[in-house]
């Protein structure tokens, strides 16, 4: 029996919707199910064909359970080495190597010194700063922003260096980005499943979290749209995400990249609307499925190199 498996936390609508779906299908020796984890035997598999991840970024048990069950040749979704070792900083990098427009952005020290550090332990840190040089560089406004996580937490728009002070001196031991606006027209942000589909969906992060989504959007440049769709999959494609949102602000009548670290992305019904909700369940399911029945061949080459590829 094939087993497609979904772990997740105070989500309700999309988990619940996904097993359903896939077990609807009532393909022969296949089944999907909520994962129940307890305490993990070393070196044993669960059994698992396929796990999608909806949880272990806020639950450092749950990834450790999903690298033993990678080795296991499970395919975990998305890949638990990768997803532990990536960053928004490096994301933007990359962007920029691939020809994707990102703004000018600028990675900034701890405010304050990690737990268990000294001024010693910065000695190789350039201090004090050249803010000067580094507000020339991003001008304002600008967005101070955490080089990891989501949710729009910690993040803070600034229109002047007091305002930016302002923010950082709060951030504590975050390590944060200063990233140039984009004054944009139109946004996008963009479910990409398999690295191969891709659904574009109006947005607007200025309005309140819970109606973001425009569900009633206008007409836009197909050529636009073209790009943003290039953009999405050539992006999600090196980073090796199977899913992902990848975000746009078009200023000028260019996309320029955003944020493109969300593997666990917002699939609630209630925020997404119920189009783009039957859309994300259906790709998902499609994926999980072509993933489960594909030959499970645990891994043979122990190497870390292999297990980040998602080998």
């Amino acid at each position: 029996m094939k087993r497609i498996g979904i772990i997740y936390g105070m989500e309700n609508t999309f988990p619940p919707a996904l097993v359903d779906h896939i077990n609807a299908r009532r393909i022969p020796n296949l089944q999907a199910e909520h994962v129940k984890v307890g305490g993990v035997m070393m070196d044993q598999s669960s059994g698992f064909d396929v796990v999608i991840d909806r949880i272990s970024h806020d639950i450092p048990f749950y990834r450790a359970w999903l690298k033993n069950e990678a080795l296991h040749g499970c395919h975990v979704i998305n890949n638990p080495f990768w997803w532990s070792a990536d960053d928004k900083f490096f994301n933007y990098a990359l962007a920029s190597k691939l020809g994707v427009a990102v703004p000018p952005t600028v990675m900034l020290p701890h405010r304050e010194h990690p737990e268990g550090t000294t001024s010693q332990s910065m000695r190789n840190l350039a201090y004090p700063l050249n803010w000067d040089e580094i507000f020339a560089y991003i001008g304002f406004p600008a967005f101070l922003k955490p080089h990891l996580g989501g949710g729009w937490k910690h993040v803070y728009k600034v229109d002047t260096p007091e305002q930016f002070f302002a923010a950082y001196n709060t951030t504590g031991t975050l390590g944060m980005l200063l990233q140039a606006e984009v004054n944009f027209k139109e946004y996008f942000r963009c479910y990409v499943i398999g690295q191969e589909k891709v659904q574009i969906m109006p947005y607007d992060p200025r309005r309140p979290h819970a109606h973001r989504y425009v569900l009633n959007p206008p007409d836009y440049d197909p050529t636009l749209l073209e790009r943003v769709e290039r953009d999405a999959l050539t992006l999600c494609r090196a980073l090796g995400y199977d899913l992902n949102t990848v975000e746009f602000a078009v200023e000028d009548g260019i996309p320029y990249a955003i944020d493109f670290l969300n593997p666990a992305p917002d699939a609630d019904i209630h925020s997404v609307g119920e189009a783009n909700f039957r859309w994300v369940v259906n790709a998902v399911a499609d994926m999980a499925i072509g993933r489960a029945l594909e030959s499970k061949e645990a891994n043979r080459e122990f190497h870390w190199s292999k297990f980040l590829r998602g080998a």
